[in-house]
């Protein structure tokens, strides 16, 4: 996979280069190009930005930088063709993760073609408070892609015109991390990158570690617990000691439904539950403690 992001800020996506994002960078399963917007940008000052038409408060960025750079980022040309891609921060090299370690199955391939409906125009990711949510599934589903590009707006945002004409060459998806404003896109870059980098096949060693996440089958995922089994006076439940992995599976099961339910319940109401998944909501507790 192939990751370019647009900003004005470079030095912000610096954090791509750390932990598991950063060893699936050195395993050659991840590519991530940083261009800085400004290298489009006309003049001394390199403006990147004007006021709104029709009047009002902040900044809009301009269409005249915002164009060229995405047709040099998808051709490979002009500043965007030296781009550097990203190095690992540190080294990971012979470093195997504790479940491979200890012998867990390795990560499957996803099933599937990347790009919606065959359309194989790569993806423009632009985040935006304006957005649609984004989900595990969307993570999910951009874990598939070849190549995503970020379009990273500041201030009032990019002018719409951008997005409408680079429409004829990306597949445009505008997505919120939440119902809240930040500075600009890059923070919402580094979420959302890492979000879909972990499922991409081969980055993480144990298929297990995502198939159990939150969202994963519509539910929070409940609590965990690691030794020592006493702690502080308090008790892990017993039923992760008593080897018996199918009530370890429905105990987690129980703990994550009631989870949900009280955190999440809205979550529950597109779920195909079965009598026992029912009886924990009503009983709000686990049979198995």
């Amino acid at each position: 996979m192939r990751l370019d992001v647009l900003t004005i800020f470079p030095g912000y996506l610096e954090p791509l280069r750390q932990a598991l994002v950063g060893k699936a960078i050195e395993q050659g399963r991840l590519a991530v190009h940083v261009h800085d917007l400004r290298a489009w940008a006309p003049g001394v000052h390199q403006s990147v930005d004007g006021p709104p038409c029709g009047g009002g408060p902040g900044m809009v960025m301009k269409p005249e930088v915002w164009g060229p750079a995405l047709d040099d980022v998808l051709a490979g040309a002009g500043p965007a063709a030296a781009s550097a891609p990203l190095t690992s921060a540190a080294p990971h090299a012979g470093q195997l993760r504790r479940d491979e370690k200890a012998g867990a199955p390795p990560e499957s391939s996803y099933a599937g073609a990347a790009g919606a409906a065959g359309d194989d125009r790569p993806l423009l990711v632009v985040p935006t408070p304006a957005g649609r949510p984004f989900t595990q599934e969307l993570a999910r589903r951009w874990s598939l892609e070849e190549r995503i590009c970020f379009a990273c707006g500041r201030y009032e945002g990019i002018d719409q015109r951008v997005l409408d004409d680079a429409a004829a060459r990306w597949r445009v998806e505008e997505v919120s991390i939440g119902d809240y404003v930040l500075i600009g896109g890059e923070v919402a870059v580094l979420v959302i990158a890492e979000a879909v980098t972990r499922l991409v096949p081969g980055v993480l060693g144990n298929r297990l570690s995502h198939e159990q996440d939150s969202f994963s089958e519509g539910l929070l995922e409940g609590p965990c617990y690691t030794r020592p089994r006493t702690w502080r006076g308090r008790e892990a439940p017993a039923v992760l000691f008593s080897g018996d992995h199918a009530r370890v599976d429905r105990w987690r099961r129980d703990q994550a439904l009631l989870r949900t339910a009280a955190r999440r319940p809205e979550l529950l109401a597109g779920l195909d539950l079965d009598a026992r998944d029912r009886a924990v909501l009503e009983q709000g507790e686990s049979p198995e403690g």
